[in-house]
């Protein structure tokens, strides 16, 4: 295994670090300010249409996307270290480079398995990013973090799909500028075999039948600025059979397509989410003074700091691991990886970021200090993209396997 970035990574490395100096860190108080001036907004402030025109100039642009027709052609291990400085400011940078969630998802599918009329209708626009999209597979009333649960009908109608059922936790669809959705339920309930059940469809925001009824809440953060996380009913909702992704029956695999990169994005930015706040966590406590002296010479303080650097690097090299086996041997070689830096990253950055908070005393959980959101995002990422207990009983299973009598 070879982590060590070539020149085209070391340069996009520099430049990215120079516009999250010049353009991104400065740009946050504004957005804070923003987010608490229209709390009721829906709509990504002013200067987030600014930013992505900066990074669009300087060509910081789709760097999520492998495919080099429609993206910047990188590797996921040259990915991996700039979305890791893309997550030091998780609330901007993604989308300001055009690589936020669940669009770049959304993105993926669309490239890999979208016809040549959806990719020309949905995916160049959202490669410009002209508009937004969101993904609805979760749904309020059935477990779904086992995907095959899913209990929202696509039928059949002649040369349309006629979808009814509930979704819940769909990021990005209050957004106004979200167009699209991607609908994940069953068309073939029956089916033997219960990954065949599923297919996915494109289905247009103004389509018929479309409640967008409300927002959902994270740990009381709205999210309002980058579209939120909806609830949508689905009502007799009918559009063109032309509107299904890949065919019928392909729902399930094109999820497991689409999450394995998911994941590993998550973790790319939760590494620098965790950066950001050892950073914070060591200015903060060199600039304070307790008993006499500054925090940062207080014994707890600094075994918070030792452990946060080890259990960084530690989880940084799993990650690049996982993103070298991604492109060396697929994303099914790398399953065991996946979920792996799927159990380990969030938790990482969810212990250093709560200690942050702690040594920041009361400003630590304000809205002067990033710290509430950086906490709120890699609490959130345990259940996103399924849930610790589901990797951990899969991965767990696996190992199991050779030991297990052969039937």
């Amino acid at each position: 295994m070879e982590f060590e970035y070539d020149q085209r990574t070391q340069e996009l490395v520099g430049q990215l670090t120079e516009f999250m100096d010049s353009h991104v860190y400065p740009a946050e108080a504004a957005h804070e300010q923003w987010v608490l001036d229209n709390p009721t907004s829906w709509d990504a402030p002013p200067v987030i249409e600014e930013l992505k025109a900066e990074a669009r100039r300087r060509g910081l642009w789709n760097l999520f996307l492998p495919d080099k027709e429609h993206g910047a052609g990188l590797t996921n291990l040259q990915y991996a270290p700039l979305a890791e400085i893309t997550g030091r400011s998780p609330a901007l940078a993604p989308e300001a480079t055009n690589c936020a969630a669940p669009d770049t998802g959304n993105m993926e599918v669309l490239a890999m398995f979208g016809s040549a009329q959806q990719q020309e209708q949905w995916l160049k626009p959202l490669l410009a990013g002209e508009i937004r999209s969101a993904f609805c597979m979760t749904e309020p009333d059935v477990a779904s973090s086992d995907a095959t649960n899913i209990a929202t009908r696509i039928e059949r109608d002649g040369d349309e799909y006629v979808i009814n059922g509930r979704k819940w936790f769909a990021s990005g669809a209050m957004s106004p500028r979200a167009k699209i959705f991607i609908v994940m339920g069953q068309t073939d309930p029956e089916n033997q075999d219960r990954h065949r059940r599923q297919s996915q469809v494109l289905v247009p925001r103004d389509t018929p039948g479309v409640n967008v009824k409300r927002g959902m809440h994270v740990f009381g953060f709205t999210d309002g600025a980058h579209g939120g996380h909806a609830e949508i009913e689905f009502s007799d909702v009918r559009v063109p059979v032309s509107n299904v992704i890949a065919g019928e029956g392909e729902g399930f695999a094109i999820a497991q397509a689409r999450l394995g990169p998911g994941r590993i994005h998550h973790c790319m930015r939760l590494i620098g989410m965790a950066e950001r706040a050892v950073e914070l966590m060591c200015r903060r406590t060199v600039n304070r003074v307790a008993f006499g002296k500054p925090i940062a010479d207080q014994g707890v303080i600094q075994e918070w700091i030792a452990e946060a650097r080890v259990a960084i690097e530690q989880a940084r090299l799993l990650v690049l691991k996982t993103a070298w086996l991604m492109d060396t041997v697929g994303n099914r070689g790398a399953h065991t990886e996946i979920q792996a830096i799927k159990i380990a990253t969030p938790a990482m950055a969810e212990k250093i970021i709560d200690r942050a908070i702690q040594a920041h005393g009361g400003g630590g959980v304000s809205q002067d200090f990033p710290l509430t959101t950086l906490w709120a995002s890699a609490r959130m990422l345990r259940l996103a993209d399924g849930p610790d207990e589901v990797h951990k009983m899969s991965l767990a299973r696996r190992e199991l396997r050779p030991y297990r009598p052969s039937r």
